[in-house]
């Protein structure tokens, strides 16, 4: 599923404009982008998802064509847990 079928779900389901679905959709990837970019906290939506910014430590690894050792710096990721109702919907429940 795509950004304009999953608007279009949303629009159908919340009984909204698509226009309006695609709006509360941008506001929340632009919500969960800030909150996880300064990292200091987690957004959860209870039995769906977990957003969090997780540190990487700096580490060596090996270049595959040369054989040569590459040091990469630390930073950070994002990390996504599935709650339990996704879960349960995923094994067909």
């Amino acid at each position: 599923m795509n950004r304009s079928e999953l608007v279009a779900a949303l629009a159908d389901r919340a009984e909204v404009t698509r226009k309006d679905a695609d709006a509360v959709l941008a506001a929340f990837a632009e919500t969960v982008g800030e909150i996880v970019s300064k990292g200091d906290e987690k957004v959860t939506i209870p039995g769906f998802l977990t957003f969090e910014r997780t540190h990487r430590a700096a580490r060596t690894a090996r270049n595959p064509q040369t054989g040569d050792p590459i040091n990469i710096p630390a930073g950070y990721s994002v990390k996504v847990s599935a709650g339990s109702k996704l879960k349960e919907a995923a094994k067909g429940k």
